[in-house]
């Protein structure tokens, strides 16, 4: 049982961080760059991102009760423990803090398209605290599967 739990262990960072990366930077600038309907490309990014952050949550728990068995009373030790909350922390913060933000600014300018609305300020702003956070956690999450041995020690 022990094997198993260490490969869903190895599977819940390589889905996370692989999802993180693939959307991120590979699906979302491609939706942008081949649809003509740019409000379209964010809708379909930003579900995208939602499925990112719920499979992030659900591998953070795991993660995280995962680092804490295995190291029993040293988990608050753990390099990977750390990065790992972190990660989850800015999940968190991502979607349940900035998102409602982006999608009340949205809202806010209907009809319009919140670009073409007196709110593309604010929502160009808050896009782009978005990213960064986004960027952040990915660039964490690259850490966290060169360090991942260290989880299983």
């Amino acid at each position: 049982m022990q094997r198993v739990a260490e490969h869903l262990y190895s599977i819940a960072i390589t889905l996370w961080v692989g999802a993180l990366w693939a959307i991120g930077y590979l699906a979302a600038p491609v939706l942008f760059r081949l649809l003509d309907d740019r409000a379209l490309a964010g809708r379909v990014a930003g579900e995208m991102f939602t499925y990112v952050a719920w499979l992030g949550i659900a591998a953070a728990a795991y993660l995280l009760v995962f680092v804490a068995l295995r190291k029993e009373g040293g988990a608050f030790r753990s390099s990977v423990f750390w990065l790992v909350l972190l990660m989850l922390l800015l999940t968190v913060a991502g979607y349940f803090g900035v998102q409602p933000i982006l999608a009340q600014l949205k809202a806010d300018s209907f009809p319009r398209e919140v670009m073409e609305s007196a709110l593309r300020d604010r929502f160009v702003a808050w896009h782009g605290v978005s990213s960064v956070v986004y960027l952040v956690q990915s660039l964490l999450g690259l850490m966290l599967v060169a360090l991942q041995g260290r989880g299983l020690r």
